[in-house]
């Protein structure tokens, strides 16, 4: 079987797409896996464009285990860029399982991307027990065995953790990510970031991502370290948050809703022999 796709990336964090609004392709766990492994094409996330009959295209996301995941911030403003030239229109409405998100193509390999409301009850995380989302009081520890307590739950689309430390290259996130992950509390697993807060408008992360490890970036976990950092009362609404390859900008506006703006690659067109 031969499938013809794109790959693109936001700030690294990076995609196959698969369009099938006019010929489908059915792909099976296992074939999703081999697809995002990098001993074979190599991505974080598999993106599936389908047909939607109240916006520019419904999107299906899979993660590099082969679980599907309702949400991709980064994913979303790809596709967004991708059906944005096809239609020659800079606004474009995908539907996702979080909702249905506007994009905005802003030229020079920009799109902002409104990804909504964060959720922060304890059962819209989801949760395993009723506890205090702001402050989970989780134990990490950091490279001198040192215990660090803490963790902001936040669900931005899928389920994420943030730990505000002092210094990030004091934890090692590939040693933490998968234990926080997979954490009893969890019971949908979660997405982990380690952040630094800079100063009001900046914070430094790495991320640890559900049913994908260790990613370049990953949207939804800036927005979800922009809005921890807004609650907690260390961030503004506008808040960068700086990966190793770049910073996504987040915007909270007066009515909590997201706002994610940042890079996009060119669109790469690939075959994928199966």
């Amino acid at each position: 079987m031969e499938i013809k796709a794109f790959k693109m990336d936001g700030l690294g964090n990076d995609f196959v797409i698969i369009d099938n609004r006019q010929k489908v392709t059915e792909l099976s766990k296992e074939q999703i896996i081999k697809i995002c492994n990098r001993n074979f094409i190599g991505c974080d996330q598999l993106i599936l464009i389908e047909k939607d009959n109240i916006s520019d295209a419904s999107l299906k996301f899979f993660n590099s285990d082969g679980g599907e995941s309702g949400a991709c911030g980064n994913g979303t403003r790809c596709v967004a860029d991708l059906i944005s030239k096809e239609k020659d229109n800079k606004n474009i409405i995908l539907t996702t399982l979080s909702g249905n998100l506007k994009s905005k193509i802003l030229g020079n390999n920009l799109v902002t991307t409104e990804i909504g409301n964060a959720k922060i009850k304890w059962n819209e995380i989801p949760l395993s027990e009723e506890l205090d989302t702001k402050n989970l009081n989780i134990k990490i520890n950091d490279l001198n065995n040192h215990e660090y307590s803490g963790g902001t739950a936040i669900n931005v689309g899928n389920p994420h953790v943030v730990f505000f430390v002092n210094e990030i290259k004091n934890f090692n996130i590939e040693k933490i990510g998968p234990q926080i992950e997979n954490h009893k509390i969890f019971p949908e697993r979660c997405n982990v970031t380690i952040a630094k807060v800079i100063n009001k408008n900046l914070i430094k992360v790495k991320v640890w991502e559900r049913g994908a490890g260790l990613t370049k970036a990953c949207g939804t976990a800036a927005c979800a370290t922009a809005f921890a950092g807004k609650i907690n009362k260390l961030t503004d609404n506008n808040t960068d948050i700086e990966f190793e390859t770049g910073k996504l900008s987040i915007f909270i506006d007066e009515k909590n809703s997201i706002h994610m703006k940042g890079p996009v690659s060119d669109i790469k067109e690939i075959s994928i022999k199966l």
